[in-house]
């Protein structure tokens, strides 16, 4: 059989690759990722911060079960969560920490192709202190009422 040597690795599209390098993660942080899809782009950051974790929402619950489905592992490990959820409707659980990084690929309420005028509120609600939001690979000012 073919394939990565580390199998918890996923491979992803050169496009999802570059965003990754330039998110700036750590060990031990929280991220929070819009619009996860299939979970690609979720498992490739829980792979690189060790004991932190990541939580992937989008509004399709097929792709949320697409993710939970290709991601026991991560998610046994407890450095893995999806859940079905709009940006626009998100709020953290009761008792669930804040995130250092929200990162979202192709969200249209956020890149500018739909109104995220109920979406970047809550996304900045969700944040720790000192949290950034990255759209795109590009990181968003916080100023920012779009």
């Amino acid at each position: 059989t073919g394939g990565h040597a580390d199998t918890d690795m996923p491979t992803l599209s050169p496009r999802l690759n570059r965003i990754l390098e330039a998110l700036p993660l750590v060990p031990g942080m929280r991220v929070l990722e819009v619009g996860c899809g299939p979970g690609a782009l979720a498992r490739a950051m829980a792979a690189r911060i060790g004991t932190g974790h990541v939580l992937g929402i989008d509004r399709s619950a097929r792709a949320v079960a697409q993710a939970i489905a290709g991601s026991a592992k991560p998610i046994a490990d407890g450095r893995l969560s999806f859940r079905r959820e709009a940006a626009e409707t998100f709020a953290l659980a009761p008792g669930e920490a804040p995130f250092d990084l929200v990162v979202a690929v192709r969200v249209g309420a956020l890149d500018g192709r739909h109104s995220g005028a109920r979406a970047w509120p809550r996304l900045r609600a969700a944040l720790a202190p000192g949290g950034r939001i990255f759209v795109d690979g590009r990181e968003v000012p916080m100023a920012r009422d779009a």
